[in-house]
């Protein structure tokens, strides 16, 4: 064999190992991750258009979102990591923190990557509830806040101004009075106020009724339970009022406050930025929003939100991965992205609280309760949740004393904190 042959050959073995090599790297830098969160539309939407520009930014990544419904997304989390496959990145609720770090669902977030002065400087105040020991183990990329709804075509044809909704609870209960109406049995055909204790009208008690009443809903620390006094009395009796007293709304109503408006069969309901876009697509009457009532002049709301965390199995290129898409939906880019397709606030500053904004109709009472809000660093929110349920159902459907069944939930909500006391 001649020699220019021999070196023909040698040259195209080596430009083939070479080609092979580096289709074995390019193999080898492509790694999928998974993002898991729970079924909401506008959300599941908004994460698909986020995960779309993320991977045409990094070719080399691509994420798999995988959705479950909301009863069985915490389950379903549990029963990955227990067979060793969990998400690398993972929606949460901030009140579920410390149940996730005890089941060992997360891990912080690196602090190369987040650091703990440009988030503190970048996000509202309320991210502080992802942070445990000096680390942070999560970002939200929207933070909520309530506000009242109402239905601008019922005020007007109640004879009220639909340019000038309540602004104390005095006011609310008038307004409700006038909108309501039934028929010769006395059943419900439309409500003044829709009333939903399962959904968001137990945090409208806990958390913002007991301040608007002069109290607390828990200790500065979070760990312990302060409700259980007049105030706590006060916001209960007002809350179950509603339907005991003064027959404005009734809970079950339609099965939903929110579908009860929606309807426009409901004067009002209290409820979350997290329902804007779904509000937005009604067509058959006109809606706005207001900054709730208050009593006595005393302003409260409740800010909450859903972070995004990395899930504590990734490791090596999908933790690199992990963090990238992190930082990516937790950017200025993905906020916007998200107010205009889930209506929820960007939870950066810089974002949420531009001119237009805050001047919004629809937005601005959200973005200006956002200075008055409280975001409790609860520990196990389902359960808190449930004992609140539970006492409001025993008002209205036990006919229990307001105090005893405010003594009852606080015992039985102190209990639950104390697990997560530090020995």
């Amino acid at each position: 064999m001649s020699f220019a042959r021999i070196a023909r050959r040698s040259f195209l073995a080596t430009a083939m190992a070479i080609g092979a090599f580096a289709a074995g790297a390019g193999r080898a830098q492509a790694v999928e991750i998974q993002y898991w969160q729970y079924v909401f539309d506008t959300r599941v939407q908004a994460m698909t258009e986020l995960i779309k520009q993320f991977e045409a930014a990094n070719p080399g990544i691509t994420v798999k979102q995988v959705t479950f419904p909301y009863a069985d997304y915490q389950t379903r989390l549990i029963a990955a990591k227990a067979a060793g496959r969990g998400p690398e990145v993972m929606q949460l609720f901030y009140g579920w923190l410390d149940t996730f770090i005890a089941g060992k669902l997360v891990q912080p977030l690196p602090k190369a990557t987040f650091k703990d002065a440009e988030i503190e400087k970048d996000f509202f105040p309320i991210v502080s509830a992802m942070k445990r020991d000096g680390q942070y183990y999560g970002l939200p990329t929207a933070v909520r806040a309530m506000a009242l709804f109402y239905n601008k075509d019922l005020f007007q044809k109640a004879g009220l101004d639909p340019e000038k909704p309540p602004q104390t609870l005095d006011e609310l209960v008038a307004a409700a009075k006038a909108i309501v109406r039934r028929d010769g049995a006395g059943n419900f055909q439309q409500v003044g106020m829709a009333l939903d204790i399962a959904r968001q009208d137990h945090n409208w008690w806990r958390e913002i009724l007991v301040r608007n009443y002069g109290g607390e809903s828990y200790s500065p620390d979070g760990r312990n339970v302060a409700y259980n006094t007049e105030a706590g009395a006060k916001a209960l009796e007002f809350y179950t009022g509603l339907q005991k007293v003064h027959r404005v709304g009734q809970e079950g109503f339609m099965d939903e406050g929110q579908a009860a408006f929606r309807a426009g069969l409901a004067g009002m309901v209290v409820d979350g930025t997290f329902r804007v876009a779904s509000y937005k697509t009604i067509q058959s009457f006109k809606w706005g929003v207001a900054e709730l009532p208050t009593f006595d002049g005393k302003k409260a709301n409740f800010g909450s939100y859903f972070a995004n965390a990395i899930g504590a199995s990734a490791t090596g290129e999908k933790l690199a991965a992990a963090e990238k898409f992190l930082a990516f939906i937790s950017s200025e880019k993905a906020m916007n992205v998200w107010l205009e397709k889930v209506g929820e606030l960007p939870a950066r500053r810089a974002v949420a609280l531009t001119e237009a904004n805050i001047k919004d109709p629809i937005y601005g009472p959200f973005i200006r309760a956002l200075d008055y809000s409280s975001t409790p660093p609860m520990v196990d929110e389902s359960a808190q949740r449930q004992v609140s349920i539970d006492m409001i159902n025993g008002v209205l459907l036990k006919d229990l004393p307001i105090k005893d069944a405010l003594s009852t939930a606080a015992t039985r909500e102190q209990a639950i904190l104390d697990k997560f006391k530090p020995k």
